[in-house]
């Protein structure tokens, strides 16, 4: 590397500056300004305990000595210009050679690789461009998609569906304002939970069951059914949630009666893992604020009631103090509540201080634009290979013997399965990364940008994964969230399941809802995506075991290839079987 391009940024690789065992790590190609780099530079060598050589430290230059330690620092700025200078002036740049990482090196620090997202897109826009150049030539149309009809079939009453289902989810507003003003029998631990329970079975069955009893395309029934889902979900965080916090407040207010024998003294049930300071950041209810008069430091020390009524009315308020139960219960609060882009239900969200419209009409192109790559990918290299191997599984009868198809033997059809599967793979990877930025970029983007909702982490680096279990809590932050609290947590709170068994029932839900989805696709259900789901497992507890876990490379590697087959596999078991 020449001395004009030490620009391409690298620095000692550690955290403490001091490098490990002087290997510099890569970092941003462009500093703000290069001689000022290469200053810092030399600054850091200057300043190592000691140099490898005694030539490096007793020259500044070819020739020339380097003045000691102790010298004035005008003549180490002069020897400092003359070394410059000299190097400028030279026919051949030095070259400086030092122990570098590579940017892949699997030790580096460096993490920006934003110009292989562009490089994706613009692989996209290649794929698309020949697609349409190709049924240019073959139909003198630029776009023939012949899912089109699919999209445009039922979409009245779909709309007209989503809507009504949409409102029946408000039925869970009033339903809980009467387990609030309930003490007997419809209060939340009397009976109101099950009444619940039943209203929630009631709603799903009859939604789930409402497309094919009106024998919808497979494109309407599927978005019903995700929505569907969606909406469960946020049903059942909003009805246990509050009727967690009504079962809080009845016990709050019970402790402003003379205390006797039957007065519940347990502990509160907290879901925040620490106690807000008030004291240095007030809440905005009055209430509350008597309540609270004491810092998470004093708690301890107070009186066991005052303890109680302390933790009772923190979990009646908002971990950031301006809302609390049961002055959230209100329409405003739960129609905002279902345009917010979460699962999990909470008193309060942070919220951004402004909108943007731009971005707002960026995710919203950006979602209709990977739909559209979506019907491409799907129309020129999924659906051809399906109907080819489905001819050739299933041909016709010959001229000869109209009576019989020609028979084919058992290794003629694994063969064409496996063909069928491999021609897949790449095509149902393109439409998995759509997908998921489809869904956690830009749908959810644009949500929390209507509604200025902040927490926009809706997904982690689940391209690192090593395992099932870290994709399942990394690719979809949502439903991991509702899952950890509504299903992993409430089913251990109850004291008789285990951690294992917990984990279980989770991935039990999880795989019941992806056989749902799997079998409105395909009219089918055959209980492919259910078994694969609950074969993660024991893949898991595999992966788990110490000399397995440690080598991290291996486990990422066997982490895309199960993804990428198990796509295309599912795909040809559910249509060709």
């Amino acid at each position: 590397m020449s001395s004009g391009s030490s620009a391409t940024g690298f620095f000692p690789h550690g955290a403490d500056g001091s490098g490990n065992n002087g290997v510099y790590s890569p970092r941003a190609r462009r500093p703000v300004n290069p001689a000022v780099e290469r200053a810092f530079n030399e600054e850091l060598r200057r300043g190592s305990a000691s140099m490898s050589s005694p030539m490096n430290r007793n020259s500044s230059g070819t020739g020339t000595p380097a003045p000691p330690e102790d010298a004035p620092p005008s003549v180490k700025a002069t020897s400092a210009a003359r070394r410059e200078l000299r190097r400028k002036q030279r026919m051949f740049p030095t070259i400086e050679y030092r122990s570098r990482l590579s940017y892949f090196d699997p030790n580096s620090d460096y993490t920006n690789f934003r110009g292989f997202f562009v490089l994706f897109w613009i692989g996209l826009a290649v794929m698309a461009i020949t697609a349409m150049t190709r049924s240019w030539k073959d139909t003198g149309n630029l776009l023939s998609f012949r899912q089109w009809p699919l999209f445009t079939q039922n979409i009245g009453e779909l709309a007209a569906s989503d809507l009504l289902m949409v409102g029946s989810t408000t039925i869970t507003l009033p339903m809980h304002r009467l387990y609030k003003n309930s003490r007997g029998l419809l209060s939340w631990n009397g009976g109101g939970m099950i009444l619940q329970i039943l209203f929630q079975a009631g709603w799903l069955a009859f939604w789930i069951g409402w497309p094919f009893m009106r024998d919808w395309t497979w494109t309407a029934q599927v978005f019903l059914t995700l929505h569907i889902l969606v909406l469960f979900m946020k049903m059942h965080s909003y009805a246990f949630y509050n009727g967690h916090l009504s079962s809080t407040l009845n016990r709050l207010q019970q402790l402003d009666l003379p205390i006797g024998p039957t007065t519940p003294m347990n502990s509160a049930v907290r879901y925040r893992t620490s106690l807000p300071d008030y004291t240095t950041q007030p809440s905005a209810n009055p209430i509350t604020n008597i309540h609270i008069a004491h810092t998470e430091a004093e708690h301890d020390q107070l009186p066991p009631v005052l303890q109680l009524r302390e933790d009772l009315a923190i979990e009646l308020t908002s971990p950031m103090g301006n809302t609390s139960y049961p002055a959230n219960l209100t329409w405003a609060n739960y129609f905002d509540y279902l345009l917010c882009p979460t699962l999990c239900y909470e008193l309060e969200y942070p919220r951004m201080s402004s909108r943007s419209y731009a971005e707002l009409f960026y995710k919203t192109l950006a979602v209709f634009g990977c739909i559209f790559l979506l019907t491409l990918t799907s129309d020129e290299f999924i659906l051809p290979v399906l109907e080819t191997s489905q001819a050739r599984l299933h041909p016709p009868a010959t001229i000869t013997n109209t009576l019989m198809p020609p028979h084919i033997t058992q290794a003629e059809k694994a063969l064409i399965f496996a063909e069928t599967v491999s021609s897949l793979l790449f095509p149902f990877l393109i439409t998995f990364l759509l997908t998921f930025l489809t869904i956690f970029e830009y749908a959810l983007g644009a949500f929390a940008e209507i509604t200025l909702f902040a927490d926009r982490h809706f997904y982690s680096d689940w391209w690192n994964a090593r395992d099932w279990l870290e994709f399942s809590r990394e690719w979809n932050l949502p439903v991991h969230n509702f899952f950890r609290r509504h299903v992993y947590s409430a089913s251990q709170t109850s004291g008789c399941v285990s951690r294992p068994a917990a984990t279980a029932l989770t991935f039990f839900v999880s795989a019941v809802a992806h056989e749902l989805v799997m079998g409105c696709i395909t009219r089918k259900f055959r209980g492919y995506g259910f078994f694969f789901m609950m074969l993660q497992i024991p893949f898991v507890a595999v992966q788990r075991l110490e000399w397995v876990r440690k080598r991290t490379l291996l486990n990422n590697v066997i982490f895309w290839v199960c993804m990428i087959m198990g796509l295309s596999l599912l795909c040809a078991l559910y249509v060709l079987v």
